[in-house]
């Protein structure tokens, strides 16, 4: 098929393979240069005095509202995470709406004090945006788009660090995974399961910067948002000399989740994840890494989950409880839209 017949499709939003080969082959093909070829979750800007890391995302999430958050909360704690990942301490978002007419205003205040008091806990303030109101039918209720600036101190500075991963190195996690996508899916389809699942969903910058207060050895931080925790790991590895192998029995996923997964036929770790980050550290440290993660409120469960090796290179491996071992790949499919 030509690329005049091909079509979007929802998996071009999942965070996997084929939102990869959009970025890739058209937005960054048409709109490539220097500082978008980093293709982080923040691009880091040269400044005279210091460097600034500058992020925009976009929330479009089905229900609006989920147990442990809702479309404003989780905007705030988005925005305020990719800042934080690329070691820049987040300063200023701004927030724009597009609103579908008829749409309560008593649940858009709701929204609204929810960004504000995410934006206070994070310690960062919301400085300008915009509100566009469409017509019944042409917006699914509530769409939000925000953009975050932040500042880079360069003794934490995350960039091109990656390059220093070695075998050996270890890979952390600062607690349980898949909890904001079975959140989501439990309260869109309405499945009343016994155990129940919250999201996950929080602003990581005070755990981020205490990790990066103590250790000089990180050499790689991610949020695992849409595609989960095995998508981000393939990135990490692609087209790289090493590969990564993950222990099935140290991944951490609450009893809710599990449960939700086995019965739904989920892997938990493609499920989405939104107050959570992967670290990969050298060995040496982060023994002590995990000691301070576990002293912060947010990273009380948190675990080594995997380790980098010279093995299968370009590829992330489970070791499975049972002693066997599958590849674990990019995701392809789209089995949970709309969950950011």
């Amino acid at each position: 098929m030509n690329r005049n017949e091909e079509k979007i499709l929802l998996s071009h939003g999942n965070g996997g393979r084929k939102m990869h080969e959009l970025i890739t082959g058209l937005f960054v093909k048409h709109f490539g240069n220097k500082i978008l070829k980093q293709q982080s979750d923040s691009a880091i800007l040269p400044s005279d005095s210091e460097e600034i890391a500058f992020t925009t995302d976009s929330f479009v999430i089905d229900p609006l509202f989920f147990p442990g958050g809702n479309i404003g909360k989780l905007a705030v704690c988005g925005t305020v995470n990719d800042l934080s990942v690329s070691g820049a301490e987040p300063l200023f978002i701004s927030v724009s709406f597009i609103i579908e007419e008829g749409f309560p205003m008593s649940d858009l205040e709701t929204i609204v004090k929810s960004i504000a008091e995410e934006a206070k806990k994070a310690g960062v303030l919301i400085v300008t945006g915009d509100t566009k109101v469409v017509n019944k039918g042409k917006c699914d209720k509530l769409f939000i788009n925000t953009a975050g600036i932040g500042r880079i101190d360069k003794a934490k500075r995350l960039a091109g660090k990656i390059r220093s991963i070695r075998p050996g190195d270890l890979i952390l996690i600062n607690g349980p995974i898949g909890e904001h996508g079975m959140a989501v899916m439990n309260a869109r389809e309405s499945f009343n399961f016994k155990t129940p699942v919250k999201s996950d969903c929080a602003c990581l910058n005070d755990l981020i910067m205490q990790v990066l207060d103590y250790s000089t050895s990180v050499k790689f931080m991610r949020d695992p948002t849409r595609g989960g925790v095995a998508t981000v790991l393939n990135e990490l590895t692609a087209t790289k000399k090493f590969g990564i192998r993950l222990d099935e029995e140290a991944l951490p996923i609450g009893k809710g989740v599990r449960a939700m997964c086995e019965i739904l036929g989920f892997d938990p770790l493609y499920v989405a994840n939104e107050g959570k980050v992967i670290i990969v550290a050298a060995e040496k440290e982060s023994r002590k890494i995990l000691e301070v993660m576990r002293k912060n409120k947010l990273g009380k469960q948190s675990a080594v989950i995997g380790r980098v090796v010279s093995d299968h290179p370009g590829k992330v491996v489970l070791k499975a409880e049972t002693g066997g071992s599958r590849i674990i790949d990019t995701l392809t499919g789209d089995p949970l839209p709309r969950i950011c």
